[in-house]
């Protein structure tokens, strides 16, 4: 049976990046992100808190890179 991987990256190499902005917006937040990667020991609160600054980062880059292209 196959899985369907909705949270699949489109540039591979983009992971990197995405590992980068989420220790640092866990930083801001003065979040502590497990280095062995497990967040089984973490409260939903604050991987969500994570996740949503980690969203509003990025839609912010992608609004300044079209202003940018429409100038």
């Amino acid at each position: 049976m196959s899985r369907n991987r909705t949270n699949a990256l489109v540039i591979p190499q983009a992971n990197a990046a995405l590992d980068q902005l989420k220790y640092e917006v866990a930083q801001e937040l003065g979040i502590a992100v497990p280095q062995d990667g497990y967040y089984g020991n973490m409260a939903t609160r604050d991987t969500g808190a994570i996740g949503g600054h980690i969203t509003r980062r990025l839609v912010q880059i992608a609004e300044q890179q079209l202003a940018g292209q429409f100038k």
